[in-house]
This record gives structure tokens, sequence and C-alpha cells, in this order.
């Protein structure tokens, strides 16, 4: 459930209002209540799962472009707007294979941060060459 981060079940058949798809994630509206669908189960509303890729760079070494790219596809679930253009990555660096991100959220208090934070290791760990994705929430740039 969105904004707690609470995980829940809507029975199938259920109606939805959907508000947001963005990002291979969708934001509908149940009973009164906002919640957050996964990619992964899509087709639970009619959609194909979104497949992010990235062509493979020729010097082996993950390109800060596409993890920007990568970046750029996680979307807020209650706000339409992505997390880069939102301003809550306050910083990215790549150590060979390892992408270290520092991000913040819209709140402090917010349930949905640790939804965030596996969408974002999740869209970045596709990234071609980067092998390991480390998230840090701070309050503080």
């Amino acid at each position: 459930m969105v904004p707690t981060g609470t995980p829940t079940t809507i029975p199938e058949g259920t109606f939805v209002t959907l508000t947001q798809a963005l990002g291979g994630t969708y934001t509908v509206v149940h009973e009164g209540s906002m919640a957050r669908i996964d990619g992964e189960d899509a087709d639970a509303l009619g959609f194909e799962p979104e497949v992010l890729s990235f062509d493979e760079p020729e010097d082996g070494k993950p390109l800060e472009s596409q993890v920007w790219e990568a970046l750029r596809s996680v979307h807020d679930p209650e706000i339409p707007v992505n997390i880069v253009d939102l301003g809550l990555i306050y910083g990215c660096r790549i150590d060979g294979t390892r992408v270290s991100i520092d991000m913040t959220l819209t709140a402090a208090g917010c349930g949905m941060g640790p939804v965030l934070v596996q969408d974002v290791e999740r869209r970045v760990g596709v990234v071609p060459f980067v092998d390991e994705v480390s998230v840090e929430l701070v309050f503080d740039p």
C-alpha cells in the first residue's frame, strides 16, 4: 500500500483505477487506498512487463549515462515524476563494476523507502557490467 509500503494482495477480478503507469510499475486505487503494482505483475492489469535494456559499452565498463537513465526509470508511486527529476538522487559513483547511490525520500518517514531502494537496485542492476548496486538513504545532501 502507498504510502506505508505495506504489502497487500488485491484479489483477482477486483476493480481498480489505474492512476500511474511509469517506469515499469503501476499505481492503482483500490477501495479508496493507493497500491503499487510491480512491473513483474503487469499482466494482472493487462499490460506487458516493461523491459529496461541497454547496449553494451565496448570498453567493458558501466556507462554513467546508462546508470542515470536507469535511475530516471524509477518513479515515486504517488507523484508521476522520476526520482532524478524530483531531486532525490544526491550522488552516483561508479567504481569498476560497483555503483554507489546516495538518495533521499520525499519525506523522512516515507514507508515506500525500501520499495524505492529495491527499484533502484533492480533498475541500475541491469546496466551492462554493473555487478553490485549500493543505495544509501541520506537526509542531508
